[in-house]
């Protein structure tokens, strides 16, 4: 049951993560994810069936901890017109990749501070222990997006302000996947102390 209840925390998170991320590059000029009808919180329409359901019962199995993700909301960089607090034009990239990771921790930090927050007894138990997951999962997500590897967003946040960058991208993105997994399974120890530590900070629990 628990696990059951992780894995839909787990896709409504990455649904939101995605469509995050579309509504972003739809504000700032390219309306591929709405063409294409990603704009919506229909699970059906983001599921990945490696990435939302072989890969969190790996992890959650061979680790103990949920990790997965959603198919990837398209978007065309070169309709990324407008230029919001007079950045340069190469943020649009890195405004749409940071949209995902932003919404989990704002998740993250709704939930967090209704249980640090709310008086005791005010909020049934079972309630607080969803809320729970829904920060864990959510800060996890969000801390694993931000790794610089592709196809994560940390990777496109990073590619979108370094220069002379297109081969070693080509390069990273053909063989990236096998990286995440690589970082999943043997370095996730590297980060996992950050996890715990904005856990703490935002729910006040150790």
């Amino acid at each position: 049951m628990e696990l059951a209840f992780s894995i839909i925390i787990l896709i409504m998170s990455v649904v939101i993560h995605e469509v995050a991320h579309g509504y972003a590059a739809n504000w700032l000029g390219d309306k591929t994810a709405e063409y294409e009808g990603r704009l919506t919180l229909n699970p059906l329409k983001h599921l990945d069936p490696v990435g939302s359901v072989v890969v969190p019962l790996i992890s959650y199995t061979l680790g103990g901890f949920i990790i997965g993700w959603a198919k990837p909301v398209p978007f065309n960089p070169y309709n990324l017109t407008k230029k919001p607090w007079g950045l340069p034009a190469q943020a649009g990239e890195a405004i749409v990749a940071a949209a995902g990771p932003i919404s989990n921790l704002l998740l993250a930090v709704f939930f967090g501070f209704l249980v640090r927050f709310s008086p005791v007894g005010f909020l049934p138990d079972s309630f607080i222990s969803i809320s729970i997951s829904i920060v864990l999962i959510n800060i996890v997500l969000a801390v694993f997006n931000l790794i610089p590897i592709p196809p994560l967003d940390g990777s496109k946040i990073l590619f979108s302000f370094l220069p002379f960058q297109s081969k070693a991208r080509v390069f990273l993105e053909s063989y990236g996947l096998i990286f995440v997994f690589i970082f999943i399974f043997f370095l996730w120890d590297v980060i996992s102390p950050i996890v715990v530590q904005l856990f703490t900070l935002i729910t006040g629990l150790s």
